[in-house]
């Protein structure tokens, strides 16, 4: 399975998770790419903490305007009755609780939906942003990850080491390999991606994962 597949895979199924009429806030990273696997037309307004509501796809090359990027400094382009506002007016629709969903990074998730996505030790970074707030304050958090690090280790663990962002929070994972769902009593493999192989998944996580009687759906 290649990588861009893998990739483009993950971001179709997570782009499945936003309905229409949701207020959803995606995050630095993957997440922002979500939006280009949106229906051309769907109603939905899609937030940015540096102060949109009502982002659009992504730019294409060479039609970018400068003036318009999103939280992670991507070029982006607005849909027709788009907002802007600064970061006071963003943060207070984030405190408010107004965000239906919020799609996140991450660097780990634990078993209990701990999520860590701001710091690795030995790299610069330039602190935890807006995530720690979105991850509080969203009525449902999910992520998009790939399932290891560059490394191979798990990116889904027993426990964090790293430093949390947001205790408790994450609802769902989408990785390159399938979608988990985080429950009282651990985590359940709901999905699996095209070609990949249980025993894979499994040998790829670091903490135990609950397994669904019969076939498990694809994506």
């Amino acid at each position: 399975m290649e990588l861009l597949n893998a990739k483009e895979r993950m971001l179709r199924r997570a782009a499945q998770e936003i309905e229409v009429g949701m207020i959803v806030n995606l995050g630095i990273g993957l997440p922002t790419q979500v939006t280009n696997y949106l229906p051309d037309g769907f109603a939905v307004c899609l937030h940015s903490e540096n102060g949109i509501a009502g982002v659009g796809y992504l730019a294409a090359n060479g039609l970018a305007d400068r003036n318009l990027i999103d939280a992670g400094g991507a070029y982006v382009t607005p849909v027709k009755g788009a907002a802007y506002f600064d970061s006071a007016v963003s943060f207070a629709i984030v405190r408010s609780g107004r965000l239906d969903l919020t799609m996140l990074g991450a660097f780990q998730v634990s078993a209990k939906g701990d999520l860590a996505n701001w710091m690795i030790p030995g790299f610069f970074t330039p602190g935890a942003g807006g995530a720690i707030e979105l991850a509080q304050k969203a009525r449902k958090v999910a992520v998009i990850t790939t399932h290891t690090d560059k490394k191979g280790c798990p990116k889904i663990v027993q426990d964090c080491t790293l430093p949390l962002t947001a205790a408790a929070c994450v609802s769902r994972i989408y990785t390159d390999l399938a979608v988990i769902d985080v429950a009282p009593d651990g985590l359940h493999l709901i999905e699996i991606a095209k070609g990949v192989d249980v025993d894979d998944i499994i040998n790829k996580t670091g903490t135990r994962l609950h397994l669904p009687n019969g076939e498990i759906p694809t994506f």
